[in-house]
């Protein structure tokens, strides 16, 4: 469904992308690769692993994460956050979603989109998009053990948001073939941001 706003609220969007050129075929039957970005006040957020503590969430410009060939965008509902309450709220829950512990079938870039998506709007995203991580807990044990528990790929490296990007944002638009990710800072103290590579799902396939 086309994104489209109801005239209350703040449009909650979900971005799809293409893992793999398989997903043209196996989208028509309820499946493909995919990862997701969560679009509030026009920007993006995702989360994907690196081998450290740090919080593994980041943002980028609206459908354009790097790595990725962008397929939909997908109409969510709205949330009466705003902006800086927003903000609150994804750093709050980017303390939950390090680096180190994506799983590419248990805690991928999905069940982040999910979560953010039920906190906001009380429902689920479509279950075509992380269905194939479902039916892979049920055969987790066939799986190859680098596919169950490794981190996988390399992205640009990121650095923490601070408040003059977020002021950038709203006062102007993205800067043309600007794919810098942003890691979000952690917000307790025992999480602090660092300069890590993210590392991509579709590597492993």
């Amino acid at each position: 469904m086309d994104p489209q706003n109801d005239g209350t609220g703040t449009p909650v969007l979900l971005n799809v992308y293409d893992l793999t050129p398989v997903n043209d075929y196996l989208y028509w039957l309820g499946f493909g690769v995919f990862h997701s970005g969560i679009e509030v006040h026009g920007m993006e957020y995702g989360f994907g692993a690196h081998d450290f503590s740090s919080s593994g969430v980041f943002e980028v410009e609206s459908k354009c994460c790097p790595g990725f060939v962008y397929r939909k965008t997908v109409w969510l509902g709205t949330t009466e956050l705003s902006r800086e309450e927003f903000r609150s709220f994804i750093e709050t829950l980017a303390g939950k979603y390090h680096g180190n512990t994506y799983h590419l079938i248990s805690k991928n870039c999905n069940h982040f989109t999910d979560d953010v998506c039920k906190n906001l709007t009380g429902k689920p995203i479509p279950g075509w998009v992380n269905r194939l991580a479902r039916v892979g807990s049920v055969f987790d044990c066939l799986l190859p053990e680098s596919v169950q528990v490794s981190p996988v790929g390399r992205v640009p490296t990121l650095r923490p948001v601070t408040d003059d990007d977020l002021d950038s944002v709203s006062s102007s638009g993205s800067d043309e073939g600007d794919e810098d990710k942003n890691l979000l800072p952690a917000p307790s103290t025992d999480l602090d941001p660092v300069d890590v590579p993210l590392k991509l799902a579709k590597d492993l396939l």
